[in-house]
């Protein structure tokens, strides 16, 4: 049985949309597909496979219509990635000028990506890049021609694995269509106003793992994160980060949700109430996690989901961080 060749286009917006203005860029995606993956605030994928024969185009004519629209209604300037998969449509969109569109033919995906730096490709973060350049692997061929041994000895089993695979240029996930970006929320509100640091760093800790709980049940990553802080006089003051990686993992989001809050330099204030909101919703299956070469981080994960088990099985508050134990 012959699998048809997926047509995966990725479009790089060349300016600052509002969420009004973006959610208008989506809309006309939908006119050339139904398969449209939003990457807000100025991405967006398309699959063009069932819209070849509908506009009895090529793929590359699909996304010249494309550009000409949106450059038409919108006065927005793209530049475009054409090719079999999502990571690839990506980096080629990388490559690619404003105004202009890179494709990367079938079965040509190894030897494009062969000269390119091994910090192009997703995930591979400056820690990966930094120890595989000691070992003199600065290309994504030299990955690719390296024994699959000797890259576990270098970063372990699954990131090397994770790595190889993408230095080939395999990416089996599908162009999802996306509702707009959703929050989640979660508050606490305190017996009494607080003065005291370590209470309101407490507090706000509690409120990092329980969010980072409810996107592990979702299944969902948050790439964005919002503290608000709520005074003795119903004043309140606002702050929001965008985090480094869509993340679901307890302790980057308590992270990011204490630098928000040692930021706002409370001091003497007297605070009555916490809430964070997590944004940028992403599903968890279709987000990349940066490869680490940090053994502690991969044990920190795998406690936190036998954690998630035992509160499944025994209840919220079976297992709770250390932190906030009473």
């Amino acid at each position: 049985m012959t699998t048809r060749r997926r047509h995966i286009a990725h479009l790089h917006l060349h300016a600052e949309l509002t969420e009004a203005q973006y959610g208008d860029v989506v809309e006309l995606m939908y006119g050339i597909t139904p398969h449209v993956q939003t990457l807000p605030p100025n991405a967006v994928q398309l699959d063009l496979t069932s819209a070849l024969r509908y506009f009895d185009r090529s793929p590359h004519g699909v996304v010249q219509m494309v550009m000409l629209r949106l450059k038409g209604l919108h006065g927005i300037d793209c530049s475009a990635g054409l090719a079999g998969n999502r990571m690839l449509a990506a980096m080629a969109s990388d490559a690619s000028a404003p105004g202009e569109t890179t494709g990367i033919p079938d079965g040509q995906a190894t030897d494009w990506l062969y000269a390119r730096p091994v910090a192009a490709l997703p995930g591979v973060g400056r820690a990966t890049t930094e120890k595989l350049t000691r070992y003199g692997l600065h290309t994504i061929g030299q990955i690719t021609d390296l024994p699959p041994a000797t890259l576990q000895r270098l970063l372990g089993v699954g990131p090397a694995r994770l790595l190889a695979e993408r230095a080939r240029g395999h990416d089996p996930r599908p162009v999802l269509p996306s509702e707009p970006a959703a929050h989640l929320t979660t508050e606490l509100t305190l017996e009494r106003d607080c003065l005291d640091p370590a209470r309101q760093h407490r507090a706000v800790l509690e409120l990092a793992d329980r969010i980072g709980q409810r996107l592990r049940v979702e299944h969902q990553v948050s790439g964005r994160l919002t503290l608000t802080v709520r005074y003795a006089d119903r004043s309140s003051t606002t702050r929001t980060r965008t985090l480094p990686e869509p993340t679901d993992h307890s302790p980057a989001l308590a992270t990011a949700a204490l630098g928000l809050l040692d930021a706002l330099g409370l001091q003497r204030a007297r605070v009555r109430a916490f809430l964070i909101r997590a944004d940028a919703l992403l599903p968890a299956d279709n987000a990349y996690r940066q490869l680490s070469l940090d053994r502690a981080d991969d044990r920190a994960r795998a406690a936190e989901a036998a954690a998630d088990r035992a509160r499944r099985r025994f209840g919220a508050d079976a297992v709770r961080p250390a932190a906030l134990v009473n």
